[in-house]
């Protein structure tokens, strides 16, 4: 299977689309995203935010597993918060919306919304701190083309 032109309608339904200064992701929620009474599952949420920040990523130029065998360099989570505020349910289609909120040499703190509207009126919020880090896991800087194209795509303070 070849990989997706990024313009096209399939690239959008699978990877969301950047546009005013944020990433947009839809996903619909699953049985399996919910607990017995069809309210999402509160570690559902972290994997919802996971799904948008690569996408937003990748819509930048920079998959995740080309990123580490291209650079030797990995993004992964240094500390995420979750503000629940209201709860979404089976079979919901919600956004995920993916905006840069501060850039560091070695890290990114992206915010992150999450619900039917996720920029409006979002249900639960997410504030995630990214680092670079290096084949030895030690934190390096950030490369100016991973950090330019995203902070031209989503800059912080909202384009």
């Amino acid at each position: 299977m070849s990989e997706l032109d990024a313009g096209t309608p399939e690239a959008a339904a699978l990877s969301g689309r950047l546009e005013d200064g944020a990433h947009r992701l839809w996903l619909r929620v699953y049985y399996e995203d919910t607990d017995a009474g069809g309210i999402v599952y509160h570690a559902a949420y972290l994997r919802f935010a996971e799904r948008g920040r690569t996408e937003a990523l990748r819509l930048c130029g920079f998959e995740q597993t080309k990123l580490r065998e291209q650079t030797g360099i990995i993004l992964p989570v240094r500390g995420v918060s979750l503000d629940f505020r209201r709860p979404c349910r089976l079979d919901e289609l919600l956004e995920v919306r993916t905006v840069v909120a501060e850039r560091s040499r070695t890290s990114l703190r992206l915010h992150q919304g999450i619900g039917p509207s996720a920029e409006a009126d979002p249900r639960v919020t997410v504030d995630v701190r990214v680092v670079a880090v290096n084949a030895e896991g030690r934190p390096t800087r950030i490369p100016d083309a991973i950090a330019d194209s995203l902070l031209a795509a989503m800059p912080p303070d909202g384009g």
